[in-house]
């Protein structure tokens, strides 16, 4: 059992911090911007809320973060009563947001400074994959100080891995929305396609997802895309947030990203429609107007 704090509530850190506390049986400290939450986690877990990162932090073996971008991940680390300047020599603090590689460098170097360690461990597999425990989780930092974090990880991971130093977990967390962005596209074509020709979607599906074709995505998502139903999951803004975190990468190391830059547009679109919290599958929509 450690002592671990975790930042950041939403639909992933609430259930998240939840199996820290269940299924890892640690010792949960939780902050969050809107106290209410803080206060129905502890109720509901019953860990403990702090009233602020820097609250949070103190003492503790771990620190877990998920918020929403680099300035809030800045604001809960080093920002006024940030979670750095109360953190004790030797712990380490584990960043699940999704940022950029460039963030995780400096508040890795920070870290270092301070005394402590810091991992960035963007994970993947949604709200769904919080809620089970089942999240696969990227990580960049120091090899020692993943080694003890993972065991803390894996309270709500099924994957978990280091890909190198520093900013090496957010690097990867871009690959993975990349290809995401072109299965999503693929997939929407596809679908539009087999419906203007008349065919049986279920059918088709049904057939082609035993071979080559095959994906999560058309898994879990084909049959909410035929029925034109998009009012639950990863929110478009959210991945079109994540998309310029790829395309700036992009601009700095000299990857070209043409269709990445192009499925962006497209939801550039499907927000005009008033799809901003609409699933990333939406694509269909700007397809079926």
């Amino acid at each position: 059992m450690a002592k671990v704090a975790f930042l950041g509530l939403g639909v992933m850190g609430f259930p998240m911090a939840g199996h820290l506390a269940t299924k890892g049986g640690h010792e949960v400290t939780v902050y969050n911007r809107t106290a209410a939450k803080s206060k129905a986690w502890a109720e509901k877990f019953g860990g403990r809320a702090a009233a602020t990162p820097k609250a949070a932090a103190e003492g503790q073996d771990f620190v877990m973060a998920c918020v929403g971008n680099d300035d809030d991940l800045r604001a809960v680390t080093i920002g006024a009563d940030g979670a750095f300047a109360a953190m004790k020599s030797g712990a380490i603090f584990v960043d699940h947001t999704t940022a950029s590689a460039e963030v995780a460098r400096q508040l890795d170097a920070d870290a270092g400074k301070r005394g402590f360690q810091f991992i960035d461990a963007p994970v993947s597999g949604g709200q769904a994959g919080a809620e089970n425990g089942v999240l696969t989780v990227m990580c960049g930092g120091d090899e020692a100080a993943y080694k003890k974090a993972e065991p803390v990880i894996a309270s709500y991971a099924r994957m978990c891995k280091l890909l190198g130093p520093a900013g090496s977990g957010q690097l990867t967390k871009m690959v993975n929305q990349i290809c995401i962005a072109g299965l999503v596209e693929g997939l929407s074509e596809g679908i539009h396609f087999a419906k203007r020709a008349g065919l049986d979607v279920e059918a088709v599906i049904d057939t082609i997802s035993k071979g080559a074709a095959q994906s999560w995505q058309m898994e879990n998502r084909y049959k909410t895309m035929n029925e034109g139903k998009f009012d639950f999951g990863f929110a478009v803004e959210w991945m079109r947030k994540d998309l310029s975190i790829c395309l700036a990468e992009a601009r700095r190391n000299g990857a070209s990203l043409p269709v990445t830059a192009l499925v962006d547009n497209f939801y550039s679109e499907v927000e005009k429609m008033g799809g901003k919290r609409w699933d990333t599958s939406s694509l269909l929509a700007r397809l079926q107007r």
